[in-house]
């Protein structure tokens, strides 16, 4: 069963008001904001990662849900999946004890069970956010709205790329695709003036048409405005292949903001060296998804993300 065909099965139980009806990213709980990730082996990390980074990635990505909604961390409930392996834990924990310290995820609980021998590792974490006075759904863009990311893209799929081609690769792009950071701190900034807004975790292009259809608008990305890393420029350059290798790639852990085409983000306090640009605009009208460069249109990738 596809993901797409399992949301829409699930649909049919999860029908409290909280739920959103599994349209977004997290759920709404009287001004909580919750969300759970699970991250598996071979998927979502590779059997050679470190694994102090693997507990980080755990929890980050978690975090990335929240602040797509500029909500502010509380609480964490964690599941672990051990291994047999004690060396190999400890380290997990580690990486996962790093991140809650450093973004200020306090866990209270959780479930821990053994896997048998020779299974894949699969963790999975609830972060529980508190919301802001406006929490920016998926469902809220207005056509006219413009279309912002906050981070860049590519960056973690190019660093995949190049550990399997040597699983001892080193660098910027392994690093963000081993680390993610959660732009925490940019996404409660947003959340007050974005009409819609939520994390980059499946690709550019596959998140821009879920936050078109769940908002009821078209959506028209302009590949020469995507913000690429020098580190991703000098690894596989900035043609428009290259860009949309980056557009679909996924694990980028960046936001997409709909604002009102009027208002700059660029003037709010945001962190120092924070990433941000405008990429494309909401319509009413034309294909779901578009694609510009250069002032041509681009066709559509086959694939336009990460789907399981």
């Amino acid at each position: 069963m596809r993901e797409s065909r399992a949301i829409e099965r699930l649909r049919r139980i999860a029908t409290n008001k909280a739920a959103l009806s599994l349209r977004d990213d997290v759920a709404l709980l009287d001004g909580l904001v919750l969300t759970h990730d699970s991250i598996a082996e071979g998927v979502h990390f590779l059997s050679s990662d470190p694994p102090a980074s693997v507990g980080w990635k755990l929890v980050t990505v978690n975090l990335s849900d929240l602040a797509g909604k500029g909500a502010t961390p509380i609480a964490g409930l964690l599941s672990l999946a051990l291994s047999g392996d004690d060396d190999w834990d400890h380290l997990f924990i580690d990486g996962v004890e790093a991140a809650c310290e450093s973004y200020g995820l306090p866990l209270v609980g959780g479930d821990t069970i053994s896997l048998p021998p020779g299974a894949s590792r699969v963790f999975g974490l609830t972060s529980i956010g508190r919301a802001g006075e406006k929490v920016p759904l998926r469902s809220g863009g207005r056509a006219g709205d413009a279309l912002w990311i906050i981070g860049t893209v590519g960056d973690a799929a190019a660093g995949l790329e190049l550990l399997h081609d040597d699983a001892n690769a080193i660098g910027a792009l392994v690093d963000v695709y081993r680390r993610p950071v959660p732009q925490l701190a940019v996404g409660q900034a947003l959340a007050p003036h974005a009409h819609a807004m939520m994390d980059v975790s499946d690709g550019l292009l596959m998140d821009a048409s879920r936050l078109a259809e769940t908002s009821g608008v078209k959506a028209t990305i302009e590949l020469d405005l995507l913000p690429l890393s020098k580190a991703f420029i000098a690894e596989r350059g900035a043609s428009v292949d290259t860009r949309l290798f980056a557009a679909t790639g996924g694990d980028d852990y960046a936001l997409l903001a709909a604002l009102d085409a009027k208002f700059d983000p660029l003037r709010l306090p945001l962190p120092s060296r924070t990433t941000i640009a405008r990429i494309g605009t909401l319509a009413a009208d034309g294909p779901l998804l578009s694609l510009v460069s250069g002032g041509k249109p681009v066709p559509l990738p086959k694939r336009l993300g990460f789907e399981h």
